[in-house]
């Protein structure tokens, strides 16, 4: 009977260093190949006229689970401001899901959550306002290596609070 108990724990104690042993070697292959796997882009848009300028940064990082499927998150801040009428600072993230049927073509799912905070000043009267706004973007691109353009559509546009004056919207889309 000892040496029964004997073997068995022995062979529990092996079957322990295996199961601790195999468990570094898929964590460090999966931390490894995880990182295969991500892909950094996002957009700049720079936009100036008569008395007028904007500024956008918005950098974002997807995870490809396979040649067709991405999933990820991105950030925005965009400042506008045109002399002594209008000045708006624009701060939020998003989550993206990208579907490819084919190479070529890329479809999209993005849901947006923006802080809008803008001044207008018409005719001496100062109006201040500051509030969330949520944009569902639908869209569909066209993909050539690591660069979509498309355009997409916001289905909670709401012509009142958007900081877009359409619902419908051009883009272009990077990521390395």
């Amino acid at each position: 009977m000892n040496l029964i108990l004997s073997i068995n724990k022995k062979i529990a104690l092996i079957l322990i260093i295996i199961f601790f042993c195999f468990q570094n070697t898929v964590a460090q292959e999966i931390k490894s190949n995880f990182w295969n796997h991500v892909r950094f882009g996002g957009g700049l848009g720079l936009n100036f006229g008569d008395e007028f300028f904007s500024a956008t940064i918005a950098p974002s990082g997807i995870y490809e689970f396979d040649k067709n499927f991405a999933l990820g998150l991105g950030l925005n801040a965009t400042f506008n401001n045109q002399k002594s009428v209008y000045k708006s600072t624009i701060l939020g993230g998003s989550l993206i899901g990208l579907y490819n049927p084919i190479q070529a073509i890329q479809i999209s799912a993005e849901f947006e959550q923006l802080n809008v905070s803008r001044r207008y000043n018409v005719n001496l009267n100062i109006t201040d306002d500051n509030y969330w706004i949520p944009a569902l973007y639908m869209g569909v691109g066209y993909r050539s290596g690591n660069v979509t353009f498309g355009i997409r559509y916001d289905v909670l546009y709401d012509n009142e609070k958007s900081i877009y004056a359409d619902p419908w919207a051009p883009f272009v889309r990077f990521y390395f």
